[in-house]
């Protein structure tokens, strides 16, 4: 990992209202890809609004490459079906980074994030310091596909000795 900026841990919380592949229900779970990285969640059994609350974390070098949501349905004996997909926009919340966060209240909201052609939001997102924190929630619609959304959060983890934004 040369030229590490920070860490984005991508915390996949739930499916809402998934479409279903196999006779009334799907298998799904959730594969994130940015670059050459590519990492998945667990897969859960029969259910079309699954909790996954798995927390995935990706190294950061260029803030401006797209981070890539991915949904499918387990299949044992053939292909994974596809469920969806969504482009998480990262930009307003690397913009975040560079605020002076110091003197903010737990829960103060830095930013909100509306719904548009550049972004899979269905609906407006908050970015917010937590807990010392900067993270961002985000329910995403899913494309290519007639039903869906997942619901993620977003948090910075900086690295030591790693450049700056």
């Amino acid at each position: 990992m040369e030229n590490l900026v920070g860490l984005l841990r991508i915390r996949v919380k739930r499916g809402i209202n998934l479409v279903s592949r196999d006779s009334n229900t799907s298998d799904p779970f959730v594969v994130i890809t940015m670059g050459s990285q590519k990492l998945k969640t667990r897969g859960v059994e029969n259910s079309c609004n699954p909790e996954w609350d798995d927390e995935l974390t990706l190294g950061i070098n260029d803030p401006n490459q797209h981070v890539n949501l991915e949904v499918y349905d387990k299949d044992t004996f053939t292909s994974h079906d596809t469920m969806g997909d969504a482009k998480i926009d990262i930009t307003p919340f690397f913009e975040a980074q560079g605020m002076d966060v110091q003197e903010l209240s737990d829960e103060t909201e830095i930013r909100r994030v509306k719904p548009s052609g550049d972004n899979c939001l269905a609906e407006e997102s908050r970015i917010i310091f937590s807990n010392g924190k900067i993270v961002q929630d985000m329910i995403l619609k899913l494309r290519n596909v007639e039903t869906g959304k997942v619901e993620i959060q977003i948090e910075w983890i900086n690295v030591p000795g790693s450049s700056d934004l």
